[in-house]
């Protein structure tokens, strides 16, 4: 589905796994009548958080090594291994946000609807977006229009598998895969299972 894609650098503060850093690329899809967003490129520096993401909800997270720096009203976050960096300066007032969210991911299980929402305070600002001329995300490499979010709460509800053009169904809380491979070991499962909406109070640059 054509359109503008998003670049997300988040350090969440409180989550049901523990803090984390996460960058994210999400891009515009279609879902037979549903519109949304599918994370395509997802690393987080979390054991927990990346195995949570992907039987929960599919998302294609993967372990990385991720610096944050903040310094006034700057935020940058690093992935080392790629060497990609998003950083955002932003000036004015800050200015109340609540936006619905819509993830389209697949699962071991098939497709799934995964409803959500953001919120907190937004300072509008240039967000800078730096990549190697020699990797496949070169083509978010730039100045864009983008926002700070500070106190930013995220809710992620229980997937949904899609039934015909527009109904869904509540889908089973993880999909059937058991084991997951990390870096250096096998992991079986995220900790706590009976809690699947993931709320978190984190400082967020969204471009």
């Amino acid at each position: 589905m054509p359109g503008p894609a998003l670049v997300l650098a988040t350090r969440f503060t409180e989550s049901p796994v523990g803090p984390y850093l996460r960058l994210a690329i999400a891009e515009p899809a279609r879902l037979g009548m549903r519109p949304g967003w599918t994370l395509t490129t997802v690393v987080v520096d979390s054991v927990h958080a990346r195995v949570g993401e992907q039987l929960n909800w599919g998302i294609p997270a993967e372990l990385g090594t991720l610096r944050w720096s903040s310094r006034d009203d700057e935020r940058e976050l690093l992935w080392e291994e790629r060497q990609v960096g998003v950083g955002v300066a932003c000036r004015g007032p800050r200015i109340p946000v609540k936006v619905p969210l819509r993830s389209l991911q697949e699962r071991d299980d098939g497709p799934v609807v995964v409803p959500g929402r953001i919120g907190g305070m937004a300072r509008f600002g240039p967000v800078t977006v730096t990549v190697s001329s020699r990797d496949e995300l070169d083509w978010a490499s730039g100045r864009h229009r983008g926002f700070l979010v500070t106190g930013l709460q995220q809710i992620m509800r229980e997937a949904r598998h899609p039934i015909g053009l527009r109904s869904t169904l509540l889908a089973p809380q993880r999909a059937p895969n058991p084991v997951l491979y990390g870096k250096r070991r096998a992991v079986r499962c995220a900790p706590d299972s009976g809690r699947i909406a993931q709320l978190a109070r984190a400082h967020a640059s969204h471009a």
